[in-house]
């Protein structure tokens, strides 16, 4: 069986034995996939430090056609995801790679979710921009991603019935209606939230996409609630919290007396 090739982001790299690897990758022909790359830590490998987390490579693949891990024979750096001076923005790298694990099926190839994804990762690499527009980049993607697998949030009518919004100041979020509600259907509903007016319509431009998410003004209680929303529509979504925060957790100072 000849081995084939395709670009891939890596996701994860598990050390197996003294000198191999258990690599997770999203491939953009193949989709997510699990290989053993033999002696990938060696000095001389056919890997030349391609498995470092957030990179990007072309690799070569032996798919196994059953069951069990395929066999990654070789992988070439394509461009390394930089830490720069922002730990929000290597936060913000390692969600995207989160969430292309538990939004997606094995093998299951999605070249726009690699081509998004891809985007935004090589954005985060080495960020030098201001950290405020971070919240709006992050939502952005996901709201891509949620698009792309047919699940993107219901913000112009009502979720339910299909019908208008009344222009209030808060409008209610149905977690499992997948969207806003109108007054009419929000009662007896489990797992609803309150969503302010100016937070519904930035996730309006943001999911629009033909504005850049940069240059969308998102001032930061406006952009804590959209996060916070986003996060437990996640946790709704895939059945549990994602596992990486997209900020940094403050610690409380100790007082010195």
């Amino acid at each position: 069986m000849a081995a084939e090739k395709s670009r891939a982001i890596v996701l994860r790299a598990t050390p197996f034995g003294e000198t191999s690897s258990v690599v997770s990758l999203y491939c953009r022909e193949f989709g997510k996939l699990r290989a053993l790359a033999k002696g990938a830590w060696r000095p001389k490998s056919g890997f030349d430090g391609a498995l470092d987390l957030l990179s990007t490579c072309q690799v070569l693949v032996l798919r196994k056609a059953s069951g069990g891990l395929d066999l990654l024979t070789e992988a070439a750096l394509e461009s390394r995801f930089r830490v720069g001076d922002s730990l929000s923005a290597v936060l913000g790298g390692l969600h995207v790679a989160e969430l292309l694990d538990a939004l997606t099926a094995d093998a299951d190839p999605q070249p726009e979710f690699f081509d998004v994804a891809h985007a935004t990762v090589r954005r985060l690499s080495d960020w030098r921009g201001d950290e405020a527009a971070l919240p709006a980049v992050l939502t952005a993607v996901e709201l891509a991603m949620l698009r792309l697998i047919g699940q993107a949030p219901v913000l112009a009518r009502c979720a339910e019935c299909h019908g208008p919004l009344r222009d209030a100041p808060r409008t209610a979020f149905g977690m499992l209606d997948g969207g806003t509600l109108c007054d009419r259907c929000r009662g007896g509903r489990r797992a609803v939230v309150s969503v302010s007016a100016a937070a519904i319509a930035a996730l309006r431009l943001l999911a629009d996409g033909r504005v850049p998410a940069d240059e969308i003004p998102l001032p930061a209680a406006v952009g804590g609630e959209v996060r916070g929303l986003m996060t437990t529509l996640f946790a709704h979504l895939i059945g549990r919290p994602l596992r990486v925060p997209t900020q940094p957790r403050r610690t409380a100072r100790r007082s010195t007396r």
